[in-house]
Order: C-alpha cells, then sequence, then structure tokens
C-alpha cells in the first residue's frame, strides 16, 4: 500500500477535528440562583487510530475516533467576580451542586464550611447554634454554659460565614440554666428549643421578615473550646461551687473523676458545703455510711454518686458499703496509692 493511501487515512480521521471537540465546550445549561450564575465545565480528551495494509491483489485502510467528556469544575459569576469551583463527581461539593438547595442547614457539625459550599444555597447557609451569640462560640457551649455558672443560655440561628461561628445572627431564644442542670439534660432542652427556632427562622428567610445582625466581637469572650477527658481531672484546690458546676458540666460526657487507690473514680453529683474542715484540699474530711466529704480549696464538697473504675454507677450510700475510705486520706493525685 502507498504512502498516499496512509495519508489519505489519516487525514480523514482528523477531518472537522474543530467541530466535534474543543477545549471551549460546555455542558448542560447556564443554572441561574438568585444573582448567581453557574456555568458548568468538562474536561475533553480524544483518541485518534488508523491503519493501512497492503498485498499484492488487495490494499485495505482503516481507522477509528473517540472522545471522551468529563466534568471538572463549575464557573461561579457572582457580583462582578468570577470563581472556579472544581467538581469531582464523588466529593461533598458536587453533590450539593447537583441538589441546588435553598438553604443549608448545620447543627453541630464541627467544621467550617468551604467559602465554595456556602455561596451555594439562594437563601445562605444556616446554622443552629447552642449558645446566646456572640458568647460561647466553639464547639461545647452547652457545657461550658454549666462549668461557666450562667443562668441563662440559649439558642442562636446565624448565616454562617468563612469563620467560627462569627455570621450575622437571625433570631435567638433564651432557656434557662437550673440549679441541678447537667450537660445532657440542658442540651435536650437546647435542642427542643432549636427545633422551634430553626422552623421559625426558615419561614422568615423565605418570607425576607428577618434582617441579619452582625455579632459583637467585643462581647464574645473566650471561645468554648472542645472537651476532652483531661479536663474532668478535679483539682481540689479550686472552690467547691467551681468543682461542683464541672461535675455537672460534663455529666455525661466526659465526666469528672479523681483517684481513690489508684484506681479512676467518677463523681456523677456531688453538693457544695459552705463549711472548711480544717484539712488539706482533697482530704476526706468526714466519712459515715451515707455520706463522703472531701475538703477543697473553699468550702468543701458532699459526694452523692461516684463510679469506681470497672464498676457501675451508684450512690454514696451503696459505693461506701462495699468500699473502705478511711477519713484523711488523699483523693486528687493520678494513679497514686493512698497509704
Amino acid at each position: 500500500m502507498s504512502d498516499h493511501t496512509f495519508n489519505e487515512t489519516v487525514e480523514s480521521l482528523f477531518k472537522g477535528m474543530d467541530n466535534f471537540l474543543t477545549t471551549k465546550t460546555v455542558v448542560g445549561e447556564a443554572i441561574h440562583v438568585n444573582d448567581t450564575l453557574i456555568l458548568p465545565l468538562v474536561d475533553v480528551s480524544f483518541g485518534v487510530g488508523a491503519g493501512a495494509w497492503s498485498q499484492e491483489h488487495k490494499n485495505s485502510a482503516g481507522g477509528g475516533m473517540g472522545g471522551k467528556m468529563t466534568p471538572s469544575a463549575v464557573l461561579v459569576i457572582k457580583d462582578g467576580s468570577v470563581r472556579m469551583v472544581p467538581v469531582n463527581n464523588n466529593d461533598p461539593v458536587s453533590k450539593i451542586i447537583d441538589m441546588a438547595p435553598d438553604v443549608i442547614v448545620v447543627v453541630a457539625f464541627g467544621q467550617i464550611l468551604s467559602k465554595e459550599v456556602l455561596d451555594i444555597p439562594r437563601l445562605g447557609c444556616v446554622n443552629v447554634h447552642a449558645s446566646l451569640l456572640p458568647k460561647f462560640r466553639g464547639a461545647a457551649p452547652i457545657q461550658w454554659a454549666i462549668i461557666d455558672g450562667e443562668k441563662v443560655t440559649g439558642v442562636t440561628t446565624m448565616l454562617m460565614d468563612v469563620g467560627l461561628d462569627t455570621g450575622d445572627m437571625l433570631l435567638k431564644t433564651e432557656v434557662s440554666v437550673d440549679a441541678k442542670e447537667t450537660g445532657g439534660s440542658l442540651h435536650d432542652k437546647l435542642a427542643a428549643a432549636g427545633g422551634e427556632l430553626l422552623e421559625r427562622t426558615l419561614i422568615g428567610l423565605e418570607a425576607g421578615t428577618i434582617v441579619p445582625e452582625k455579632q459583637d466581637d467585643s462581647q464574645a469572650g473566650e471561645y468554648a473550646r472542645m472537651l476532652d477527658k483531661e479536663l474532668g481531672h478535679i483539682d481540689f484546690n479550686q472552690p467547691a461551687v467551681v468543682i461542683e458546676r464541672l461535675i455537672r458540666g460534663l455529666n455525661p460526657w466526659p465526666s469528672a473523676y479523681t483517684y481513690i487507690d489508684g484506681k479512676t473514680l467518677k463523681i456523677w453529683e456531688a453538693e457544695v458545703l459552705d463549711r472548711n474542715y480544717g484539712c488539706e484540699y482533697g482530704e476526706v474530711a468526714e466519712v459515715t455510711r451515707n455520706s463522703l466529704i472531701i475538703q477543697t480549696g473553699v468550702g468543701a464538697l458532699s459526694v452523692k454518686s461516684v463510679q469506681l473504675e470497672g464498676k457501675k454507677r451508684m450512690d454514696i450510700s451503696a459505693f461506701l458499703n462495699g468500699y473502705t475510705i478511711e477519713k484523711g486520706i488523699r483523693m486528687d493525685f493520678e494513679n497514686e496509692t493512698n497509704e
């Protein structure tokens, strides 16, 4: 077969290629979401094969061409700015874009959403935060409200931004913190209040009757940092009122604890006694069949419910019925055995 035949075959394969695929190809119609325009883009790839063969009395030529278009990104055009957002059909952003939601609601998510996600819904991304913002921004507002001795807390709905709980506030509702409130009981109260507040928020956003309010950063205070087990290690040098709030705030997790005879002793409930027994902090000031009193930095604690390492939770009388504790021993040092 002559070179002329082969060349003709290849030329026929490439003829009109510009009309078949170009790097300017846009797939799908433009999506309008309020004042935002979203243009889907694709990656384009193609392959070409060609061949020729000749033998006396015979000649043959052939070839093939294939193309592939894969979604790669979207152009987001808003307020005169253009951003390219990478797209992978399996990643969360792609799935959210496909849904084109009116609103995204986030509750106890623990992560900051990217600006790409924040810009998708027409009504914005709404966070239901368990505090009266700007106080107690952060991961554990429920527990820290109790630990810090708040009498009132609540729930705030806000429009999320790229900061940590710094977005514009939408609506608030207050919830009282009772004297015996625990982290668990306050969580349940705030969850119920938050559900009702979210419903009112979504209705108001759709109707356009809510005016977002900027947060006053000067009123924010410290972040409600994430809880860990070490936080629950009781420092008996602290005042009794501070320790008692810690016990309630960390109930049910991660729980407040001390050590006795080298074993972990969780304290689930205690009462504050406005009395000093004249002994060292962490020392057992008084013990009877039904009571265990521990001296603190200021005042004392009457322990009501405990859980020894490897045992179930029980009230103090049941615990003392099966475990001997002598007056004067120390209970505040990790892995030390009292002598």
